[in-house]
């Protein structure tokens, strides 16, 4: 990149900050739905952790973000980044099908971005799940949702677990967490986001806060936060009181992972040493810019993730529901195809609502209109290492192809 790099964030994450502040300013409701700093034992359980220094989470690698490019970029508009009205095809559902168990022991449910149903072995794992009508801490501004949720939030069967891997917006949800306050499902998160369920009264004993490679146990299946690369804080984009973690999810027959947000970092090789390989794996492939490689994976780094966990089918999570980046609503999947076709990943990108087996599902037919898209080659986004550029240049042919 020709321009300076800085751990600064971009003016995309300085709007959202003020978003923030706005919202603190303008309703009690909204200051409820910001959350809570860690405090007490839960602050100085965080001070523990290998990831704690100098008075904040930090991560394995550093981030970091092009601000001139950022900010000519910040007021752009991509066409097509925003699907037309209906152009969505959402299979929408009651419940009744989820209410059988899959036959093979293994199935997952995209509901657009990052929440899905997984269900593996036995129990039902709700990720990042966000039924509001906008990522946002109030209901008249911020990112808003391209259709309604697949399914109403009551109509799901009985959620054994939910998992929050960050506490962002568009993966926290203070309506979703409130809407299920007073079932008996359990919460399992990374370091310190505990203290915003708490603030939002779920009761402690229902909450797991995990670090990096610290696991918990539901039924038959072990739930094990793992390393990645991002960043927190629900007024501060990158406040980094609360950690930021994917998941693995062990079971007696069947494994998969879950990136939460991310960008490439080495650990993934460690992850699917330790923890792989994963029958299925939910990595995020959208809304990533050139201009901060190192806050999500983009297309191409999703499949090269996928490998270095040592994943056998790769759903494409991050994508298909909001607008938070500047690319084609449809390029995060199409560049993961054209990724993957050349790597030998196998591919499942399901509709909205869809629910597939990863062990048994044959390919799906891409279900999103022709639009234009910019290929890896034209718009390459690829993560910094130790703070420098990576000097991988992804080819039309196959980008991204190796595995360090």
């Amino acid at each position: 990149m020709s321009t300076p790099f800085s751990r600064r964030p971009s003016l995309r994450w300085s709007i959202a900050a003020l978003l923030g502040v706005a919202a603190l300013a303008v309703s009690s409701s909204s200051c409820t739905s910001l959350g809570q700093r860690p405090a007490g034992e839960r602050l100085a359980r965080a001070q523990q952790s290998p990831q704690w220094r100098d008075g904040q989470f930090r991560n394995l690698q550093p981030q970091w973000t092009d601000n001139a490019s950022a900010l000519r970029q910040a007021f752009d508009s991509t066409p097509g980044d925003t699907p037309a009205a209906g152009a969505v095809p959402v299979q929408r559902g009651d419940g009744a099908a989820l209410a059988v168990p899959p036959a093979s022991g293994l199935r997952v449910t995209w509901f657009g971005h990052s929440s899905t149903l997984l269900e593996i072995d036995g129990i039902r794992i709700l990720t990042d799940p966000i039924w509001s009508d906008r990522a946002s801490p109030v209901s008249w501004i911020g990112p808003a949702r391209w259709y309604p949720p697949p399914i109403a939030l009551t109509q799901l069967p009985p959620i054994d677990v939910v998992v929050v891997s960050h506490d962002h917006y568009d993966h926290l949800d203070y309506a979703t967490i409130m809407a299920m306050k007073d079932s008996p499902t359990r919460f399992v998160v990374p370091l310190g986001l505990g203290a915003h369920l708490a603030a939002w009264g779920i009761p402690a004993e229902r909450v797991v806060e995990l670090d990096w490679w610290q696991s918990t146990r539901i039924g038959a299946v072990e739930l094990v936060a793992t390393p990645a690369r991002h960043a927190t804080g629900r007024l501060r984009p990158d406040a980094d009181l609360a950690l930021w973690s994917g998941f693995a999810f062990i079971g007696p027959a069947h494994r998969a992972y879950y990136s939460g947000d991310t960008g490439l970092l080495p650990a993934m090789h460690q992850i699917g040493a330790r923890l792989g390989p994963f029958d299925v794996t939910l990595i995020e492939a959208g809304q990533y810019d050139a201009a901060w490689p190192d806050w999500h994976l983009g297309p191409e780094q999703a499949v090269l993730a996928h490998r270095m966990v040592r994943g056998k089918v790769m759903l494409p999570v991050h994508w298909g529901l909001f607008k938070l980046a500047h690319h084609g609503w449809t390029e995060p999947a199409e560049r993961v195809l054209a990724a993957a076709a050349c790597q030998g990943v196998k591919v499942l990108i399901p509709k909205p609502g869809q629910s597939v087996e990863p062990d048994t599902q044959a390919a799906l037919a891409p279900w999103w209109p022709t639009l234009p898209w910019r290929s890896a080659e034209q718009r390459p986004v690829i993560a910094t290492v130790n703070g420098r550029a990576d000097a991988r240049v992804p080819s039309a042919a196959c980008p991204l192809q190796a595995v360090q």
